[in-house]
């Protein structure tokens, strides 16, 4: 290398100028290559590897990628492609148009098949997993939609004639997924599972089970006696029993299969307590609060790392917390895992805010939004980095979009309703 930074090989000469032939010998090969070389099963092997939203454009190529799209092969090779990076169908308050957020390419995107929604009026998202969405209608019908591909099916009638308290989705592979729903008295709850192997509803009862010592649980009294209760509420503000969460997530709750092999859903009572249900042993359980009662906080289920979180935003000593929580069962207490930088959280204290969260993978979606205040705002959370950004608006004809919710989902054109 010479004063001036240049490097020489050792007959003097630029290694640039060497640089450049090589480059323009590769571009000549690159020239002499033609897609239409490529055999059909190779073709379909590469376009498999695309990200989800490029799939949309397949069929604008030309008439060989359009032929690929919709072939039983090219699905095949897609189904083999082991991870894709998930999507966030986002919900805003009055449940119009759906917007995802994709996390492959960090931006807003319109979902391109909306047919389910459009020929269904009044369906809400209740839950998610693998590559599939479930919508409910207000006279309780299920519908499974996989939002890539625009394939949904209505779901055989279930007859439900008290509170449903959980509404989950489990998947183990593309070609298969249970719909759980509990519901029922405390004393007794009844569990109905859609498995789509079967192909219809099966009914199983949970009885009460004290898990741990200190969380003996009431015969009657204060938590499900016929007196009227007060608690503190998701918004931070002490109301009735009878009050409902926000209707996308009223029934939040998620699905957790343990090492051991038992699958257990988990879900929030009225009085704010994480619900845990060993569908597979067939007891129910609770776990001692987060907060104390008289904290002002808001909190959400979700599954991150194959375990189940809360998430908690809580005001004390003017300033706002978000924080993430996991259940020691060795230590018998709640253990912090993950909170906001103070300087993003700031922003969120005296808004009486509502958070609404979903996990996926490492991420946490969080939605923080406030009727009251006009303050919106998505979170977006590594857990494994605990790296916190807050994502860019999303604008729909110029105007800011507001959520209050969202769904995660892995892309998938070949999960099977």
């Amino acid at each position: 290398m010479d004063q001036n930074g240049t490097w020489f090989t050792k007959k003097r000469l630029p290694i640039y100028r060497y640089e450049t032939r090589k480059r323009k010998k590769s571009s000549d090969q690159t020239a002499d290559f033609s897609w239409d070389d490529l055999n059909q099963d190779l073709l379909e092997r590469v376009l498999s590897w695309l990200p989800t939203s490029s799939f949309f454009r397949l069929r604008s190529v030309c008439k060989r990628w359009s032929s690929v799209s919709l072939s039983k092969t090219f699905m095949l090779a897609c189904s083999q492609v082991p991870k894709r990076e998930p999507w966030f169908y986002m919900v805003d308050p009055n449940c119009s148009k759906p917007i995802i957020y994709d996390t492959a390419q960090s931006k807003w995107c319109n979902i391109n098949h909306p047919e389910l929604l459009e020929t269904n009026n009044g369906l809400l998202p209740v839950a998610s997993s693998g590559g599939l969405l479930c919508f409910r209608s207000f006279s309780g019908e299920f519908f499974i939609s996989n939002p890539v591909s625009g394939s949904h099916r209505k779901l055989p009638h279930v007859d439900i004639e008290d509170t449903v308290h959980a509404i989950a989705m489990s998947s183990s592979s593309l070609s298969s997924y249970k719909l759980i729903l509990v519901h029922g008295d405390p004393s007794s709850l009844t569990v109905k599972t859609f498995d789509s192997t079967l192909d219809h509803w099966t009914v199983s009862m949970l009885h009460r089970k004290t898990k741990f010592q200190q969380l003996a649980l009431p015969e009657s009294g204060d938590e499900y006696g016929d007196e009227t209760l007060y608690y503190l509420s998701k918004a931070g503000d002490v109301v009735a029993t009878d009050m409902q969460r926000s209707p996308s997530k009223q029934f939040s709750s998620v699905v957790i299969t343990e090492k051991n092999g038992n699958e257990v859903l988990y879900f929030l009572s009225q009085s704010g307590r994480v619900v845990g249900c060993n569908l597979s042993e067939g007891f129910w359980y609770e776990y001692p609060k987060i907060l104390p009662p008289f904290f002002e906080h808001s909190l959400d289920l979700v599954e991150c790392r194959g375990e189940m979180l809360v998430v908690v935003m809580s005001e004390l000593l003017e300033s706002a917390s978000l924080r993430v929580w996991r259940f020691s069962e060795e230590k018998g207490l709640w253990v912090q895992v993950g909170a906001i930088p103070p300087s993003m959280s700031h922003e969120f204290y005296g808004k009486k805010a509502d958070i609404n969260c979903v996990g996926h993978g490492n991420l946490i979606m969080v939605c923080v939004s406030s009727v009251s205040c006009g303050f919106n705002c998505e979170v977006l959370c590594n857990l494994e980095e605990n790296s916190w950004v807050e994502l860019p608006e999303c604008f729909i004809s110029g105007k800011p979009k507001e959520f209050v919710s969202a769904f995660s989902f892995e892309p998938r054109l070949e999960a099977c309703v």
